[in-house]
Parts: structure tokens; C-alpha cells; sequence
């Protein structure tokens, strides 16, 4: 749990390449505009942006603005980061560079290979100034024995502290919980019910009694089924 704050690990190396002054890039074909107020770069078909250990590929790529502030891939985009070993797939991405905010959308699929995180939602946004991550609509969170569900995350890095909302439900071992609000501190390995908390916790002797349970049950059932053939 302590290493999720590398959830928006991968939207800030986003940051990293778009604010390279060296990068390369591809395309099935390129159009450039540097007239003053006009900066545009547009690559299409097959596109991609490559600077130090990022790749990004997509669809369609288009790059504006007179310092390259702002960037947007559509179409069955890729991040892949080799040396942080994060990688992303989404429909759209979208990068401002002067206001430091990165908006990812449709089916984002964000993978942290190093730390074993999966993040899934329909849309991620950004905000550097305050190093705040907003999650929506579908949101999923994946975490070694540790699964949370909910319509609204709200993850603040600073912080470490991950606030779900929208039908929250958070899976940790064989332990469940649910609430109208449910607050997870990353650091410290807790969580908070507010509003309507319920839950179920299993011990390792319910676990036991069940097995034993089961065991008993079992020369009932083979008596009663000599007892059918005879």
C-alpha cells in the first residue's frame, strides 16, 4: 500500500517529455506550422514521441502552442516507461504544460510493473500545483491483497492519502467494507468508514470452523448416497 504513491508516477514523466527540450519523434505522415501564434505540429498515423526512457504512441498526435505547452494523443494510446517500468493505455491524453494539469480518458488502464499497481478508470486528471489525482467513473484500484471499487478517488501524494466516494467499497484480504466515504491512509495502512458503514471481517477461526464444518459433513453425505444404491 506504501507504494502507491507512485499512482501519478506516470502522469508526471508525461510532464518530464513534453518539457524536454529534446525529443524525437514519428508518423505515417507530419504537418508544421511555426508561424508566430500559430505553432502546430500534427503528427498522424502510427504516431509517436520518444525522449530519454518514455515512449508514447498513439494514433494521432498534435502539439501546439508557442513553447509546445499543450499536447494531445488520441486513438489507442500507449505510455510505456522502461527505466520507472509504468505503462499506460487510454483512448485520449491530454498534457498542459504551462498549468502543469494532465487529463487522461476512456478506458484508462495505468500499470505500475516495479510496485505492482493497477489503476483502472474512464478518466485521470492531474494537478501539479497541489499534486492532486482525480479519478473517475468506474474506478479501480488494484494493490496485492487489496482491491478498492468507487465512482470518485481523490489521491493526494503529498499527503498519501486516497479518498474514495460514489459507492465505495474497499476488498483487503478477506476483509470488507463499505460506506458512504472511505478514507485510506497509504502510509500508515488505514482506512476510515464515514456515513452509513458496514462490513464483514473474517478471523483465521471462522476460517478453521468452516473447514471443519465441511469435514463433518462429508460421511453424511457418502451414507446417504450408499443408502440411495442400496
Amino acid at each position: 500500500m506504501k507504494r502507491l504513491s507512485n499512482l501519478l508516477a506516470l502522469l508526471l514523466l508525461c510532464s518530464t517529455l513534453f518539457a524536454a527540450d529534446d525529443f524525437s519523434f514519428f508518423g505515417d505522415s507530419l504537418s508544421s506550422s511555426r508561424g508566430k501564434g500559430k505553432e502546430h505540429t500534427s503528427l498522424k498515423g502510427n504516431a509517436g514521441i520518444i525522449s530519454s526512457s518514455t515512449r508514447i504512441k498513439a494514433d494521432n498526435i498534435e502539439i501546439y502552442g508557442s513553447d509546445n505547452d499543450f499536447a494531445e494523443c488520441t486513438g489507442t494510446v500507449e505510455v510505456i516507461d522502461n527505466e520507472k517500468g509504468i505503462s499506460l493505455k487510454a483512448e485520449k491524453l491530454f498534457f498542459n504544460r504551462k498549468d502543469d494539469i494532465i487529463r487522461v480518458e476512456g478506458a484508462a488502464v495505468m500499470e505500475d510493473m516495479k510496485n505492482e499497481v493497477i489503476v483502472k478508470g474512464n478518466f485521470l486528471e492531474y494537478m501539479g500545483s497541489d499534486e492532486t489525482c482525480l479519478i473517475q467513473i468506474g474506478v479501480r484500484i488494484l494493490k496485492d491483497d487489496m482491491v478498492c471499487r468507487s465512482e470518485f478517488a481523490r489521491y493526494n501524494r503529498n499527503s498519501d492519502i486516497l479518498e474514495l466516494t460514489g459507492m465505495p467499497v474497499v476488498f483487503w484480504k478477506n476483509d470488507e467494507y463499505r460506506a458512504l466515504r472511505i478514507i485510506v491512509d497509504l502510509d500508515k495502512d488505514e482506512i476510515t468508514l464515514e456515513g452509513k458503514v458496514s462490513g464483514s471481517i473474517f478471523t483465521e477461526k471462522e476460517d478453521k470452523e468452516e473447514e471443519t464444518a465441511e469435514e463433518e459433513e462429508k460421511p453424511e453425505e457418502e451414507t446417504a448416497e450408499e443408502e440411495k444404491e442400496e
